[in-house]
């Protein structure tokens, strides 16, 4: 069969590789990582119209290289053909091969910020996803001198430690390793930067098997979601995380 992979950038080294190992044949298009800082309805919209851009009669399935990823795939809805969406609610779940997996990890280590190359080499949003992001509009990336400028060093102080500084319930940096990192340049900056912030560091061994039963196609009901044609996707607040339900015959 032939599938189409719609993902996050975020995975492009790992998907490429995935796909390259494939007993199918995947045609992928890769969007760009800042989808989720917009908004679940904005994010939703535009992964929504490039489902509906895919040609039905050359695939039998449309992938999704997500997680829930707070809900901005809530309500993506199947068209002529089915998708089918990893059962995560954010990429680390796929980076670490398994949602039990990432939540004893995350159990066992409050504070933690994960890094990949992923998120190293395409961390950083940048074109008109900048400036509709959720913390350009509230403000909550402007530094601390923009802050002191437009509003004075008393206020500026606490709007920063308010709204700016998303890093201030961190403690340790974990940086995930793939296996298909091309040399240790990308560990050797997460271990640099939590020097910098004086934080923890610890590596550990990901595992790509998730992803690669994605695209060949292995689709075991625990691990994710199938939503036939005229379904949509639904938040669970389980531990199925999504299901399928029949959307509105009106819906566009």
């Amino acid at each position: 069969m032939r599938l189409k992979l719609i993902s996050c950038e975020i995975f492009y080294r790992e998907m490429c590789t995935a796909v390259a190992r494939s007993v199918n044949p995947v045609d992928v298009e890769f969007l760009p990582k800042g989808l989720h800082d917009i908004g679940s309805t904005k994010m939703l919209r535009r992964v929504q119209e490039v489902v509906d851009r895919v040609d039905a009669s050359k695939y039998s399935a449309v992938l999704l290289g997500y997680g829930l990823c707070n809900n901005g795939l809530a309500g993506l809805t199947a068209r002529a053909i089915p998708l089918v969406l990893p059962r995560a609610h954010d990429c680390i779940t796929m980076f670490l091969g398994s949602k039990e997996r990432y939540q004893d990890y995350f159990n066992n280590h409050p504070g933690v910020y994960f890094k990949t190359t992923g998120w190293i080499e395409r961390g950083t949003n940048g074109g008109d996803l900048s400036q509709l992001s959720i913390a350009h509009q509230m403000g909550m990336d402007a530094s601390y001198e923009e802050l002191v400028a437009k509003y004075g060093e008393d206020n500026a102080r606490y709007l920063y430690d308010e709204l700016c500084d998303t890093v201030k319930n961190y403690s340790q940096l974990t940086f995930i390793e793939m296996g298909i990192e091309p040399d240790d340049s990308f560990e050797r900056r997460t271990r640099d930067d939590a020097e910098e912030r004086g934080w923890k560091f610890e590596k550990v061994s990901g595992d790509l098997s998730m992803i690669q039963r994605l695209v060949d196609g292995t689709w075991d009901a625990e691990e994710f979601l199938l939503v036939p044609p005229g379904w949509r996707v639904m938040a669970k607040y389980d531990e199925g995380i999504i299901a399928a339900e029949e959307a509105p015959r009106d819906q566009p």
